[in-house]
């Protein structure tokens, strides 16, 4: 025995380390799950995918995407709540898994506040007004104006597709219904992308998108873009106007944002470690250029100031679900 060892039993103190602070210093030592509550295509498997590898580089294992869609994104969020908090499981959370589904559905599987320990804001994002091609060409709608001239006209004639209910493409849309006295049927999907399909296909006549997953589509000409829901336009857009410009909607705004979060108990020092992590991804040139030109603005910010914005988002929409009357059995 070492003569440093030999004193230490001599005062009464102990060599050993617990299963759990070598874990927490070793981590991670295997694969981490990105749990993603949509489809894939969607703008939250979209900066996920972009994020994953920048952490796998970081920390030198891989960070897989799962997609677990279903219930506006509870679905997924609940096997984040539920899972160990050891950090090999994360969620990309949305607006509408922390700040808006607690509003609109009577019953949660998880508690959005403490359930989770926050990580990131990853970005934040306007959503798009985009219209089918050949339904806005046989309706005769060219922009916000006419388009509610024809929604009025023809209440209930418009099919509205979502990423599911709960999410801020479903309630831009209830905002707009409520804000200009339109009615549209409003048709929830698990996600952006098999939404965007039909869109494409002609299913369904208009949706209020995510920006990132819609502009590849509406440079490709396959939608049409009326407006941007923030409330200033879009730099990655910046010939379509916003909503509160383009028609008689004054005080328009409903936009997006994406976070990581781990599951509550997750040690200071691997939250604290994905944030920096992540901020540093973020803000590096090649990172930061992709997401603004897919329309997003990167975040990066901590943990508190991440907590204190998912609060001050769900009470905000709150008010929007309560205004709208939207409900989610």
């Amino acid at each position: 025995m070492s003569l440093r060892r030999r004193s230490l039993v001599g005062l009464g103190l102990t060599l050993a380390v617990s299963p759990r602070a070598r874990a927490q210093g070793a981590w991670p030592t295997k694969p981490v799950r990105i749990i993603v509550p949509f489809a894939a295509g969607g703008t939250t498997d979209i900066l996920a995918r972009a994020l994953a590898p920048e952490l796998g580089k970081a920390f030198g294992q891989t960070f897989i995407i799962e997609n677990k869609a279903g219930a506006g994104g509870n679905l997924g969020a609940d096997i984040v709540a539920k899972s160990p908090p050891d950090g090999y499981t994360l969620l990309m959370g949305t607006v509408g898994t922390q700040s808006i589904n607690p509003s609109l559905y009577p019953k949660m599987p998880y508690d959005a506040v403490k359930d989770f320990a926050p990580i990131t804001l990853v970005a934040g994002v306007p959503n798009v007004m985009v219209m089918n091609p050949a339904k806005a060409a046989a309706s005769g709608i060219t922009d916000v104006r006419s388009f509610i001239a024809y929604a009025r006209a023809h209440p209930g004639k418009l099919n509205m597709a979502s990423s599911g209910n709960g999410t801020s493409i479903h309630l831009s849309g209830e905002l707009f219904k409520t804000m200009t006295g339109t009615y549209m049927v409003h048709f929830p999907y698990r996600g952006s992308g098999p939404a965007l399909l039909d869109l494409i296909g002609g299913t369904m006549d208009l949706m209020f998108d995510n920006l990132p997953s819609a502009l590849p589509q509406i440079k490709a000409g396959k939608l049409v873009a009326l407006a941007v829901t923030s409330g200033e336009r879009s730099a990655a857009l910046p010939d379509v106007p916003t909503v509160a410009e383009a028609g008689p909607v004054k005080g328009f705004e409903a936009s997006s944002w994406f976070g990581l979060l781990a599951p509550a108990g997750t040690p200071a020092e691997i939250v604290n470690r994905v944030q920096q992590e992540s901020a540093r991804a973020l803000g590096s040139p090649a990172l930061k250029e992709r997401l603004l030109a897919q329309g997003a603005i990167p975040g990066g910010g901590s943990p508190a100031d991440f907590g204190r914005f998912i609060a001050a988002e769900a009470k905000k929409w709150s008010a929007v679900v309560k205004a709208s009357g939207a409900k989610v059995d």
